[in-house]
Formats: structure tokens, C-alpha cells, sequence
């Protein structure tokens, strides 16, 4: 594929956090490229690097060298507005914790995102394609940790954006949980055609996915397609 059929395009990429006399690689020589509409899991243990690589493709992080561009769009380079805006405008976050705001109900969460979007979705719409349109009116207290988890998937998807970047977003939650809140993500992937990005130390999860990429101490060590896909339903972990 030629580069701006790519969503993005890493080069070279390392990250190198400095602790007083410590240097700590995370990142050493990353080259990938990721495609319109796919469904990516990375994989690798505890600092492997997944976090630092998705953070730096999400615009939180700042390589230390080598290139990563958007749609063909240098990141490398960007100034901290435009870093901003391209995470405003092109970027869905989903965490291991919900950072759901309490005093708003799940409605209300989801349209603070609405409220700064180009295009958004209805928070309704978004909260439905989660599955969760009869609990719109809920505050976070009054739902359980799956529910909590899928009600800060739509508000990440609600903006429409381009990339949904998930960081172990099942990590808090039980297989049954986990299952509907993977279940959640792959709606939005096939129906919006959302890129996806996945990090998970669960392998069972890579059954899901288009590719999936192994990362260990900051390298990619392999990158395989999965020939056929598993629904969420069908993992077992």
C-alpha cells in the first residue's frame, strides 16, 4: 500500500525515558504501518512497550527519534496545538479505568465530548451502538464496571473519530464483563469502520483481531494476520 493509504506511518521510532543517572528504552526502532478500518491487538508483557507505542500514535507522547505521521501528516514534528487538536478532532481514548465523571449521568458523560466535536454523534446513538440505551440515564454508581467501561467506549467513539486507542481496556473487569465490553469495540470497528488499536497482555484477545503485533523490550518481534477472526463471545480466558 503507498503511505497515505496508511492511517499511520512509524519509522524508526524510539522513546527513551531518563530517571536522574537511569536511561530507560521503551521504545527501540519501532517501524509499523496501520490501515483504514482494521482491528489491531498488541501484544507483549508489562513494559514491552505497547503503552509508550499508542501513546506516541495518539499524540499524549512524544518520540525520542524516528517519524510517525497521520494520513501522511507529520506528528513528529507537531507543536503541542496541534497535537491537541489532532487528538481532538481524530482520537478516541479508551483506558483501563473509566474516568467517568460521577456527578453526570452516563447521557451526560458522553456529551462532554459531543459538546467539542466537529461532528459528533448523539450521545443517544453512541450509548445505543454500546448496548446501552436503556441505562442512558444512570449515573456511573448505579453501573457495573462493564457498564461504566462501555459507557466510556461511546463516549470516545462519540466524537466520531478515525482511531479508537484502547490501552488493556478489560483489565479491570471479569471474562463475562470483559466479553461485552469486547463485543462494544467490535461494533464500533465494523459499523463506523473505526481503525482500532487494542493493548492487551490477554492472548486470547488477538483471536479477534485483523493483526495482531507482539511487542517485547520495545521491539515489534513479530506481526502475523490472523486468518480468520473469532467473535468475542467465542474467547475463552
Amino acid at each position: 500500500m503507498a503511505e497515505h493509504d496508511t492511517v499511520f506511518t512509524a519509522r524508526g521510532l524510539t522513546k527513551i525515558y531518563r530517571m536522574g543517572e537511569i536511561e530507560v528504552h521503551a521504545l527501540r526502532g519501532i517501524d509499523l504501518d496501520l490501515y483504514p478500518g482494521e482491528f489491531v491487538v498488541l501484544l507483549g508483557p508489562s513494559g514491552s512497550g505497547k503503552s509508550t507505542l499508542l501513546n506516541i500514535l495518539g499524540g499524549l507522547d512524544r518520540a525520542t527519534s524516528g517519524h510517525v505521521s497521520y494520513h501522511g501528516k507529520e506528528l513528529t514534528g507537531a507543536s503541542d496545538r496541534e497535537l491537541t487538536e489532532y487528538r481532538r478532532y481524530h482520537v478516541g481514548f479508551v483506558f483501563q479505568f473509566y474516568n467517568l465523571i460521577p456527578s453526570l449521568t452516563a447521557r451526560e458523560n458522553v456529551a462532554t465530548v459531543t459538546e467539542i466535536a466537529r461532528q459528533p454523534m448523539k450521545p443517544e446513538d453512541a450509548l445505543a451502538l454500546v448496548g446501552l440505551a436503556e441505562r442512558m440515564d444512570h449515573f456511573p454508581s448505579q453501573l457495573s464496571g462493564g457498564e461504566q467501561q462501555r459507557v466510556a467506549i461511546a463516549r470516545a467513539i462519540a466524537k466520531n473519530p478515525a482511531v479508537l486507542l484502547c490501552d488493556e481496556p478489560t483489565g479491570a473487569l471479569d471474562s463475562a464483563t470483559g466479553v461485552l465490553v469486547l463485543e462494544a469495540l467490535e461494533r464500533v470497528n465494523r459499523d463506523l469502520g473505526t481503525t482500532t488499536a487494542v493493548i492487551t497482555h490477554n492472548a486470547s484477545i488477538a483471536e479477534m483481531a485483523d493483526r495482531v503485533i507482539h511487542l517485547s523490550d520495545g521491539h515489534i518481534t513479530t506481526l502475523e494476520r490472523n486468518a480468520s477472526k473469532r467473535s468475542p463471545h467465542e474467547l475463552h480466558w
